[in-house]
């Protein structure tokens, strides 16, 4: 499925779903942001996965394959959110993840017996699947190999959907599979798409010696809990980590509180971000502005303390409550969400009413924190906290500074389209 234009990194799902596809059926796998779809070739099924954002592509791409008399299967996060819409543009609806219906899907196609649902919440993650790592690392993605090692999150913070699709329990690859995935890719640089890497310390420490002797450069996510086991810390670091997302979402020490972070007070935060960057490693920070706490001081607030951190670069986020979250859920109960048209529910585009601003100030006060952090002088004055990766600060910055002018043209159509119309 299309995604947005930025920093398009490799997608895993649909290579698990040829690896766990049987050799006499041939799969072709399209990711629409690099190539064309090809329409006019024949299938006997379409498989399509989707996040809620591009959803609403995903329907009419179903609908058209459906047209044509194609057995078409939506999976991901949004169509395991809401199956019951999902289904009315498809034949069948994979919730959750695909290990252990996959081959289930298959056979009913087969038979003629495609059932409407198909669910397994707990598959056997211990079957090695083989991966055409030959097909993912001819993307446009440096070379970077995805890895996948853990499912399952057990914090289940209000604006998240990951728990909804892969649970609260954390569930592990077996480290010789991963280091079996590592060695066939041939690849020396690879990108953990887990949740938190660290989410269990036995196992992500276990992991870290295996991957040792690989002698790579990785990077993934990571809870600032990190800091707190210095053994661990220093085996990421032995192990090749280069950097690490952070999930700060906010530096309010109420909302640190509120989402039950190990972390309590900026003080703590800041000497632990310092800690793990003079260990040579990269922070990309996540932060999410749109809390009821926030208010319109929150922007200058957040951008300052950062760059006090030397934090290498950031993503600034909108609040965006998808469905299936309490966020979502307590919104529409308050009356408080502007649409549910699902291609607004990208993390970049405010979709509700703030409690102390309005849409257009929460809108625009995300674009002037981008614009103000990604500053040149921001981005020197940063380097000194990231010098050991100098090179790799400077390009990743320099990058983001073309995302945020492209970006004031967007607000001024979402301003037409969703916003102005809307008061507090």
């Amino acid at each position: 499925m299309r995604r947005e234009k930025g920093l398009l990194w490799p997608s895993l799902a649909l290579y698990i779903l040829e690896g766990l596809t049987p050799k006499e059926h041939t799969v072709k796998i399209v990711e629409e942001e690099l190539e064309r779809i090809p329409f006019e070739e024949e299938y006997d099924l379409v498989g399509i996965s989707c996040m809620t954002a591009n959803a609403p592509r995903t329907y009419q791409l179903a609908d058209g394959f459906r047209g044509k008399g194609i057995k078409v299967v939506l999976g991901g996060i949004h169509p395991t959110i809401l199956p019951d819409e999902a289904l009315q543009h498809a034949d069948s609806v994979v919730i959750g993840e695909a290990e252990g219906v996959w081959g289930k899907v298959l056979d009913d196609i087969l038979i003629g017996n495609l059932q409407q649902k198909y669910s397994n919440p707990n598959p056997d993650l211990s079957i090695y699947v083989p991966k055409n790592f030959d097909k993912i690392l001819r993307r446009k993605s440096f070379n970077i190999l995805p890895i996948i090692t853990t499912r399952g999150c057990p914090y289940d913070c209000d604006f998240c959907s990951v728990t909804n699709i892969y649970g609260k329990k954390i569930r592990h690859i077996p480290v010789e599979n991963v280091v079996k995935d590592i060695v066939a890719s041939g690849s020396k640089k690879v990108l953990f798409y887990d949740d938190n890497i660290i989410g269990q310390s036995k196992y992500a420490k276990e992991l870290f010696k295996a991957i040792k002797p690989l002698k790579i450069k990785w990077g993934g996510q990571a809870t600032i809990s990190l800091i707190n086991d210095t053994e661990l810390l220093q085996l990421a670091v032995e192990s090749g980590c280069m950097g690490l997302l952070i999930g700060l979402e906010s530096i309010s020490e109420y909302q640190m509180d509120s989402m039950k972070k190990c972390i309590k007070n900026r003080d703590q935060l800041k000497l632990a971000l310092r800690d793990i960057m003079k260990m040579g490693i990269l922070v990309h920070a996540t932060i999410i502005f749109g809390f009821d706490s926030d208010t319109i001081e929150v922007f200058e607030d957040t951008v300052r303390f950062l760059i006090d951190c030397k934090i290498s670069s950031v993503s600034f986020c909108i609040l965006t409550p998808l469905p299936g979250t309490r966020t979502y859920e307590n919104l529409l109960k308050e009356d408080r969400l502007i649409t549910t048209d699902w291609k607004y529910y990208n993390n970049r585009t405010v979709v509700f009413k703030p409690r102390n601003m309005s849409p257009h100030e929460l809108q625009t006060g995300n674009w002037q924190a981008k614009k103000d952090f990604y500053r040149i002088n921001s981005i020197v004055r940063r380097l000194s906290g990231n010098i050991k990766h100098a090179g790799i600060h400077l390009i990743s910055n320099i990058t983001y500074i073309k995302h945020v002018n492209s970006e004031r043209e967007r607000i001024r159509i979402l301003d037409k389209e969703l916003l102005t119309s809307c008061q507090i």
